[in-house]
Order: structure tokens, then C-alpha cells, then sequence
């Protein structure tokens, strides 16, 4: 017996999925599978394939969360998929992502290998954060950001309750793992394996005299302090503003080791998709000269 008794969808905020809806409502139909999706999605943009629901029941009742779109959608499908780690199937309508398994045409052969019980799922870790008394969850990043016109973002890291080292930058970057190749790599900070569990801690375009990445282990206990020098501070998770902060705010942050479970066919390793979509192809090195030629 298969193991998808309803797939969840997750659209692309603006990409026509029609075409790829109606691969998944074909296949569903063949082995009597439904298909559910966010009523504010699906309404007015699937044809009347998929049946409406709201959060709380694509997240019950999904068996496998489809993800169409890019990397962005992926990390919603993460945030929606949370509270039952339900498996989140990415599919790639767009750039190529790190996040995403399959492309279209691989679509029907990647949902019958998932019936069939032919995949792995990989986990990856989340974040989660209280901001103005509200709880919330990130899979890739929550950054501190300076606020244009209010002066630097000033925040002191305490580390297992004891404070450890200041940041004066644009903006603080508190990373997952999966996040390390987001907005932490472009601030200057390192690409870390899917596979370990930290927290990834990067200053961006920083000004005070230590401007370095530093690594905690997800057990390690982290808090951001707001500096009373800084400026006010926006809150973004996974690049989506949550609020904005004073100085003397604290903000504890904890990293979900595990919170999302990323379905994987063994088609591509970490390190492929990092190489394509960074184009890093060959050695660094320069070639050897030849010998012979030079005689």
C-alpha cells in the first residue's frame, strides 16, 4: 500500500502552476489520493484540482507537502509543515535552488518512488525566536537590521548566559545550517553541511573590531542583546519582517534540530547543487605547465 493518502501543495506566490497542478491531480486520481491546498492559494489558481483547506488541516492531514516554486516556497512548506514534520517535496519552476529535488518533467516518477517507499529524508534545523511576544520560526535565517536613518545595529551576543562578543554592523545574521548559503554567504560568512546542527552567527558590512562568523552548537544557548548606543532594529526571518526592536531589547534565540524533513530521490548531493548554482567548476588552481611544449 502507497504512503500519500492526500498531498498538500504550497504555490509559488506568482508563478502559473497550473500545468503542474494538473500532473499531481492526475497522478492522485490513478491511486484515489487527494489533493489539498491553502484556500487563499488554490481558490482562483488551480482550476478546481485541489481542494481548498485552511493551515491547520494541510498541516494534519498532508502526508507529503509538495512545494511549487522555488527555495522561498520551500521554506514556507517548512514553516507549514512544522508542527508534523511532515516530508516536503520541492519542485523547481524557476532558478535552480538548493532546496528543490525535482524539476517538472521528473514530477510523476518522483511521487510514485515516494508512494513506493524508494526515498530518504534528510532533516534540516529551524530557528525560533520571540519577537514583541510573538514566537517565530525561520529554516534559513532571523537577521537584525538597521533601520535607515537610526544609526548602526549594535548587539551584544551572550553565549550559555554570559556575554561574549559586540557586532556593530548593518545587520547581525543569526544562521541555520540551510541558511548558510542565503544571506549569511553574502555577508562574508561560511557554507556549512546540511547535515550538522548549530547556529551560524555573521555580522553584515560590520565596523567594530571583531567581524568574524562564529559557530554554536544547537545546545548552546544564544541571546542578542540591543546595545543602548544602537539604533532601532528591524526583525526579518527568512527575509520576511516581523517587527522592530529598541535598544535594550534581548532576544533569545534556539535552534529545532530536525524541524524539517526535506524528502531526497539520490539525485544530487549538497555539494552538486552548491557547485551549480555558485558555478564552481574545476580547481582553483592554475593548471600545471607543460612541460614538453616549453622545450
Amino acid at each position: 500500500m502507497g504512503v500519500i493518502r492526500a498531498i498538500g501543495l504550497v504555490l509559488h506566490p506568482q508563478r502559473n502552476c497550473v500545468a503542474v497542478i494538473e500532473t499531481i491531480a492526475e497522478w492522485a486520481r490513478a491511486r484515489h489520493t487527494d489533493v489539498i491546498g491553502l484556500a487563499d492559494e488554490v481558490t482562483t489558481r488551480a482550476n478546481g484540482l485541489v481542494r481548498p483547506v485552511d493551515t491547520d488541516d494541510l498541516a494534519k492531514r498532508a502526508d507529503l507537502v509538495v512545494s511549487l516554486g522555488g527555495d522561498g516556497t520551500m521554506l514556507r512548506a517548512f514553516r507549514l509543515s512544522v508542527a508534523n514534520r511532515t516530508p516536503v517535496l520541492g519542485v523547481n519552476l524557476g532558478r535552480l535552488g538548493f532546496l528543490a529535488e525535482v524539476d517538472i518533467p521528473q514530477l510523476g516518477d518522483a511521487l510514485s518512488a515516494i508512494d513506493d517507499h524508494r526515498f530518504t529524508v534528510e532533516n534540516r534545523s529551524g530557528l525560533a525566536a520571540v519577537i514583541n511576544g510573538e514566537e517565530t520560526i525561520a529554516f534559513n535565517d532571523i537577521a537584525l537590521v538597521r533601520v535607515p536613518g537610526h544609526g548602526m545595529t549594535e548587539v551584544l551576543l551572550h553565549v550559555e548566559g554570559h556575554p561574549f562578543v559586540d557586532y556593530a554592523a548593518d545587520a547581525v545574521v543569526v544562521a541555520t545550517p540551510t541558511g548558510s548559503t542565503a544571506y549569511n554567504f553574502a555577508a562574508g560568512g561560511p557554507i556549512v553541511s546540511p547535515r550538522a546542527e548549530g547556529l551560524l552567527v555573521t555580522p553584515a558590512a560590520p565596523h567594530s573590531a571583531f567581524n568574524r562568523s562564529l559557530f554554536l552548537s544547537s545546545g548552546e544557548k544564544l541571546a542578542l542583546e540591543v546595545l543602548p548606543s544602537s539604533g532601532e532594529v528591524a526583525v526579518e526571518a527568512d527575509g520576511r519582517l516581523i517587527g522592530t526592536v529598541a535598544p535594550g531589547s534581548m532576544i533569545d534565540i534556539t535552534a529545532l534540530p530536525g524541524a524539517a524533513r526535506v524528502v531526497r530521490l539520490g539525485r544530487t548531493t549538497f555539494y552538486q547543487r552548491t557547485q551549480r548554482k555558485f558555478r564552481l567548476t574545476g580547481s582553483a588552481r592554475p593548471s600545471e605547465p607543460d612541460i614538453e611544449g616549453l622545450c
